[in-house]
């Protein structure tokens, strides 16, 4: 069994948290892509969604489900996303597509998130991938030094440019013991618009494709 295939199986598990007559919050990148594809099988039971990105919002059309605008939006019962990686506390770090800063407004809105996987992503410390930090440009240098401050090396995300018109720096040599203090810390840091933590909110749910079928942690 592929990575792929562990992915899709996680994607599709996530389909028994949809809710008919709702709009879901979907996310960004090849296991969301998954979710997706299974989601256009059921997509007349649902009022639409709400896209994490325009990469997203392209899919989603493309399956003929509609996309709704979040400020049109109250509640939204559910979000199904992907993670570079999430601890046993269901703290991720997300962001390895660009769109960190709209899936954690998304997420902050949502009731239930719904992280779906591959076991691969399930660490005991985060920071093996590189933290994803999305920062307005002319800022970026003052950024990279108060991350350079941190221990992180921060390196410039070449020819990127996010949905939001700004740059990512992707942080290597992060040993994150905390991610929830790491994640507002780096958010008082000015210049920077959010980084891919996803502590302060983390998942509610975390759905894993492995070998023996989908591991489910709460």
């Amino acid at each position: 069994m592929t990575r792929d295939d562990m992915k899709k199986m996680a994607a599709e598990a996530a389909l028994e948290y949809v809710e008919a007559g709702t709009v879901v919050g979907v996310g960004t990148g090849s296991t969301a892509n998954h979710f997706i594809d299974a989601l256009a099988r059921i997509k007349h039971k649902i009022d639409g969604a709400v896209a994490s990105s325009e990469a997203t919002a392209q899919r989603l059309q493309s399956h003929g489900i509609p996309v709704l605008d979040l400020n049109a939006v109250d509640e939204l019962p559910l979000y199904v996303d992907g993670a570079d990686e999430s601890n046993k506390y269901l703290h991720l770090i997300k962001g390895g597509g660009g769109a960190l800063t709209r899936e954690k407004i998304v997420a902050a809105v949502s009731r239930t998130f719904v992280c779906i996987a591959d076991d691969s992503k399930l660490v005991d410390v985060l920071g093996a991938f590189p933290l994803p930090i999305e920062v307005i440009p002319m800022a970026r240098s003052y950024v990279a030094r108060q991350l350079l401050q941190r221990g992180g090396r921060p390196v410039l995300r070449e020819g990127f440019v996010t949905d939001n018109g700004n740059q990512i720096l992707d942080v290597h040599n992060l040993e994150i013991l905390d991610p929830v203090q790491l994640e507002s810390e780096l958010n008082q840091i000015v210049g920077i618009v959010t980084n891919g933590l996803f502590a302060r909110r983390p998942a509610d749910v975390l759905l894993l494709g492995t070998e023996q079928g989908v591991r489910k942690l709460t």
